[in-house]
């Protein structure tokens, strides 16, 4: 929890350097400033670093390196190697994941989270994120419901995101 506020304040922070004033801040505080795939926010690369094509061929995901860079909707990805960034870039909707990298419990009860890189499953030959071990283990319990949940209100809270 003081994880998240302190990535809130300083998300308000950079925008009001970004803006110049509060003034300008407060007459865009309506703008959603979350965006469809989930960066870190110090480096601006997708799932913090990780290659996630290393979520299907490792046991465990290994962190990317700048050295095998891939620009991918709007984002850097960062690769361990140049295979896994050669296969992410042939077929990215395989290796990324699912809903930007967002919660997919959060989701499926109809909120929006940053998925935890670290808190994964992969299912069905898809990269599910998780915002905590909890909700990795209710997902667990029945990943099709999930799913199909989560499904169902990304369509909906995916459109008021920004895209990249």
């Amino acid at each position: 929890m003081m994880r998240r506020i302190g990535k809130q304040i300083l998300t308000i922070a950079l925008v009001t350097l970004a803006f110049g004033t509060t003034g300008a801040l407060a007459q865009g505080a309506g703008a959603n400033i979350v965006t469809t795939i989930v960066t870190d926010p110090f480096t601006g690369v997708a799932i913090s670093g990780y290659d996630p094509v290393s979520y299907f061929t490792e046991p465990e995901p290994v962190l990317g390196s700048p050295q095998f860079e891939l620009a991918w909707s709007g984002v850097p990805w960062y690769f361990a190697n140049a295979a896994n960034r050669a296969a992410f870039e042939a077929a990215p909707q395989v290796y990324a994941p699912q809903f930007g990298g967002h919660g997919t419990m959060s989701l499926a009860r109809g909120y929006l989270s940053d998925g935890n890189p670290r808190l994964y499953s992969v299912t069905a030959k898809r990269l599910y994120l998780f915002y905590s071990v909890g909700n990795r283990e209710a997902f667990a319990l029945d990943p099709r419901a999930a799913i199909e949940a989560a499904q169902k209100h990304w369509a909906e809270l995916s459109a008021r995101l920004l895209t990249r």
